[in-house]
């Protein structure tokens, strides 16, 4: 009977480790992503940065070029970071949805935070479907 309890125990510890392995497996590729936007829209590489839009964002803004006006209007700390840092992340509906911080230090030296929400799609790609950006008052990094 002991042996019986043991092993129930080891596989339910087994379990538990392999979900947080597989979370933490998401949040880093969700990181990744953000990461890869921010580089291509560094290196004005409008066409990648616009690949790792989710369809919705797609929908809004159905061509690359209307895509990147409005994050060059709305978004300026994301398009032009100076540095930046991962904040919390937090994982969702079993990875499906992922909640990443960003700070920002932005032009003119202004610090920002930005939530990035990102879903996984039906291929299993994360792409990042809102963002939502907020100057902060105290240095971010």
């Amino acid at each position: 009977m002991r042996i019986l309890g043991l092993s129930i125990m080891v596989g339910l510890l087994m379990a538990t480790s392999s979900l947080a392995n597989d979370e933490d497996t998401d949040l880093a590729t969700a990181r990744g992503v953000v990461e890869q936007q921010i580089i291509a829209f560094l290196n004005d590489d409008i066409d990648a940065a616009y690949s790792y839009a989710s369809p919705g964002i797609k929908n809004l803004y159905p061509e690359p070029q209307r895509f990147i006006e409005m994050v060059k209007r709305n978004y300026q700390p994301v398009y032009r970071p100076g540095n930046y840092a991962f904040g919390r992340s937090h994982s969702a509906t079993g990875g499906n949805m992922i909640a990443l911080e960003l700070l920002i230090t932005g032009p003119k030296g202004k610090d920002w935070r930005a939530i990035y929400i990102l879903n996984r799609q039906d291929d299993g790609n994360y792409q990042i479907s809102s963002v939502r950006l907020m100057k902060l008052k105290s240095p971010a990094i």
